[in-house]
């Protein structure tokens, strides 16, 4: 009995784990209450960055960090960006809220994305995401009152969302769910 009891609690910890970080959803393109092109962030180079600039275009944005477990993902996202760079903007946003795995400044950060992955994909000022003063940016992502699909909670490091080419949020990513997973490939190379 005892056995039993213990594989009950394992198999619901695996379960758990595995919705934190391999879940993801897709969603019907919505009216936003508050319109994606209307955001914009500092690059890390520190120029302001409007997103007025990607109508048009498809993009996904991932919370980033140096130091973590699915740093290596970095890769996937910069194939994603040589494929589909034409219609398809991807936008890397340093943040140290989790496990604090990316503490460099700015310009370490820069150095190491290139050095290390070759990422020419558009990387963003780090940023803050948890607690109850998120970046604007995600602050539009994670609640249906801004995005006007759903609320999200980003529990960790490379979490995805994509935005589609209308500016509407069509689906959340979580870290384990790879950048050349099938949902994320499909989206990118939609014409």
């Amino acid at each position: 009995m005892i056995y039993l009891i213990i594989g009950l609690i394992l198999t619901s910890l695996v379960l758990v784990g595995w919705n934190m970080y391999k879940g993801s959803s897709s969603y019907a393109p919505a009216m936003s209450p508050v319109d994606f092109y209307s955001l914009s962030c500092n690059t890390l180079s520190g120029e302001k960055f409007s997103f007025s600039q990607l109508k048009g275009k498809r993009v996904i944005i991932v919370n980033t960090a140096s130091a973590c477990g699915f740093t290596p993902q970095y890769k996937g996202l910069q194939r994603l960006h040589e494929e589909f760079g034409e219609s398809l903007a991807i936008l890397g946003f340093p943040c140290n809220d989790f496990g604090a795995q990316e503490s460099g400044t700015h310009d370490e950060i820069e150095s190491f994305c290139e050095k290390n992955y070759g990422v020419t994909f558009q990387m963003m000022e780090k940023i803050s995401i948890k607690g109850s003063s998120p970046h604007p940016v995600y602050r539009w992502l994670m609640s249906k009152s801004e995005n006007g699909v759903s609320d999200h909670s980003v529990r960790w490091n490379f979490h995805k969302f994509a935005i589609d080419e209308n500016g509407s949020l069509v689906g959340s990513y979580k870290s384990g769910v790879k950048p050349s997973d099938n949902q994320l490939i499909s989206f990118a190379s939609k014409k």
